[in-house]
C-alpha cells in the first residue's frame, strides 16, 4: 500500500469511472430491460439459464424452502442476526416521521401527511458473498415506515436455491417475499412487473455495476434509493491510533471488491509506516487475499497530512462513504466532518460494527455522493403531501394578492380560479 503526500494524492485520479460513463455496461442493460418488460418471466428463465446455469420454473421462494434454510443455519448465527435485528429496529425507530397541523391564523389549516410507499423491491447481492446482513438494513426501515408489500429479489445458488442465511435474514427481518432472480433482468422485473413478479413503487439495495446501471435506467418509473459504487473507508490516524487496528480496517474493506477504496490519511511519517507494515503482515492470513492486493494496488493509499485540519479538508473533499475518527478526543472534531456516510469514533468503533450490529444504516452513499446524500433510513419509505385549507374569509383575505402574483406571471387562469370566488355574492360559507 503506497505512502503519498496529501498533496500527491489530490493530483491523483483513484476513482474507478463512474458505471454511468460505461456504455458497453448500459447497452447490455436497456437490452435486457427491454426484453424483461416485454416477454416477463420467459425473459427472466432465459437470463437465469444465461448467467446463473440455472433452469427455473418457477421464482418464488416457497415456505419449505425457508423452513429448510432455518435448518441449515447455526443456533449461533440466528441469535446474532436476532440482536442485530434489535439494534438496528431501535435505531430506526427514532427516524420515523410524523403527519403535523398548524393553524396558521383564523380559517387557515396547513399541513404535511406522511405516508408509507405501497411497494418496495430489494435487491440482495449473491454473487461473490452472501449478505444476510443486507436483508435487515433495506427491509426493517421499511417495515418501520409501514410499506405494505416488500419484495426480495437476489440471484440463486447453482442448486437453484437462495443462501440459506439470506433466506433466514428475511424471514426475520419480515420480507413478504423472496424471488430467485438477480442481475439488470431483477431490477426490470421489480420496475415493470411480470407474471410472477409485482411492479413496484420504489427499489433498493446494492449490487453490481449491472444492477447499478439497471436502477439508473428505470428511475423514474419507480423511485430508488441511489446508485451504489464500490465500497470505500477512509481512517483518520493520529499518533493515539493503533497501527495493527488501522490495518485490519482498511483490510476489511478491501476484501469486498478490487474496485473498494481503503484509504488512511495520518500525520505522522512513522504511524504511516507502521500502518504500512502491519497491512503487509495481516493480508498474508486472509481468505480473499487475491482481490485484497488488487483492491490496495489500484486505490489503497497512506496519505501524510501535516495537520489534523489538513486531514479534515481532504475528507470533505473525498467525501467517503465510511470515515473512521481513530484519534485523540474524535467526539470534539466531529464539526470539521462535513461530508460522509458514517462517522465511526475511536479504536473501539471498527467500520465492521456498523455493517452488522451498532444500528445505523449501513447503506451509505459511495463515490464521493456523501456530499449531497444520507445514509438509507425509514424516511426513504415514506412520502409526503402538502394539506391546505382556507376558510372562506381567508381566501376573501388574500384574493387580490394571489390574483396580482398570477397575473405577474402571465396565467390568467389561475386569477380566475380566485377572482371567481371573491367575486361570488352567494358563495357557500
Amino acid at each position: 500500500m503506497q505512502i503519498v503526500t496529501a498533496k500527491q494524492y489530490k493530483n491523483e485520479i483513484l476513482r474507478v469511472a463512474s458505471i454511468q460513463n460505461d456504455t458497453k455496461i448500459d447497452q447490455a442493460v436497456l437490452e435486457i430491460i427491454a426484453d424483461v418488460n416485454k416477454n416477463g418471466d420467459a425473459a427472466l428463465t432465459a437470463y437465469s439459464a444465461k448467467f446463473d446455469c440455472v433452469n427455473l420454473d418457477h421464482f418464488l421462494v416457497s415456505k419449505e424452502e425457508i423452513d429448510e434454510a432455518e435448518k441449515l443455519v447455526d443456533s449461533l448465527f440466528l441469535t446474532a442476526i436476532q440482536r442485530a435485528k434489535e439494534n438496528i429496529t431501535q435505531f430506526h425507530e427514532v427516524q420515523k416521521e410524523q403527519s403535523w397541523f398548524m393553524n396558521k391564523e383564523d380559517g387557515i389549516l396547513l399541513g404535511q401527511k406522511v405516508t408509507a410507499i405501497e411497494k418496495v423491491g430489494v435487491y440482495i447481492p449473491g454473487g461473490k458473498a452472501a449478505y444476510p446482513s443486507t436483508v435487515l438494513m433495506n427491509v426493517i426501515p421499511a417495515k418501520i415506515a409501514g410499506v405494505e408489500s416488500i419484495n426480495i429479489v437476489t440471484p440463486p445458488q447453482p442448486d437453484g436455491k437462495v443462501n440459506p442465511h439470506v433466506l433466514a435474514a428475511s424471514r426475520i427481518a419480515g420480507a413478504d417475499r423472496i424471488f430467485k432472480v438477480g442481475g439488470a433482468q431483477a431490477i426490470a422485473a421489480l420496475a415493470y412487473g411480470t407474471e410472477s413478479i409485482e411492479k413496484v413503487d420504489k427499489i433498493v439495495g446494492p449490487g453490481n455495476a449491472y444492477v447499478a446501471s439497471a436502477k439508473k435506467w428505470v428511475y423514474g418509473d419507480v423511485a430508488i434509493d441511489m446508485i451504489a459504487g464500490p465500497s470505500e473507508i477512509c481512517v483518520v490516524a493520529d499518533e493515539t491510533a493503533k497501527a495493527d487496528y488501522v490495518a485490519a480496517d482498511l483490510l476489511s474493506q478491501a476484501e469486498h471488491d478490487e474496485r473498494a477504496t481503503s484509504i488512511c490519511i495520518t500525520t505522522h511519517q512513522q504511524m504511516a509506516k507502521a500502518i504500512q507494515r502491519e497491512i503487509r503482515k495481516q493480508a498474508e492470513h486472509l481468505e480473499r487475499q487475491t482481490i485484497i492486493q488488487t483492491s490496495l494496488k489500484q486505490n489503497g493509499r497512506i496519505i501524510i497530512a501535516d495537520t489534523l485540519h489538513e486531514a479534515f479538508e481532504l475528507v470533505n473533499e473525498i467525501a467517503p462513504e465510511h470515515l473512521q475518527l481513530m484519534i485523540k478526543n474524535p467526539t470534539e472534531n466531529i464539526s470539521y466532518i462535513r461530508n460522509a456516510g458514517a462517522i465511526f469514533l475511536g479504536n473501539y468503533s471498527p467500520e465492521p460494527l456498523g455493517d452488522y450490529f451498532a444500528g445505523p444504516n449501513h447503506t451509505l452513499p459511495t463515490s464521493g455522493t456523501a456530499a449531497f446524500s444520507s445514509p438509507l433510513g425509514v424516511y426513504d419509505f415514506m412520502k409526503k403531501s402538502s394539506i391546505i385549507h382556507y376558510s372562506k374569509d381567508a381566501l376573501q383575505a388574500a384574493s387580490n394578492q394571489i390574483i396580482t402574483l398570477a397575473n405577474t406571471e402571465g396565467l390568467s387562469a389561475h386569477a380566475n380560479a380566485i377572482r371567481i370566488r371573491k367575486d361570488d355574492e352567494n358563495a357557500p360559507i
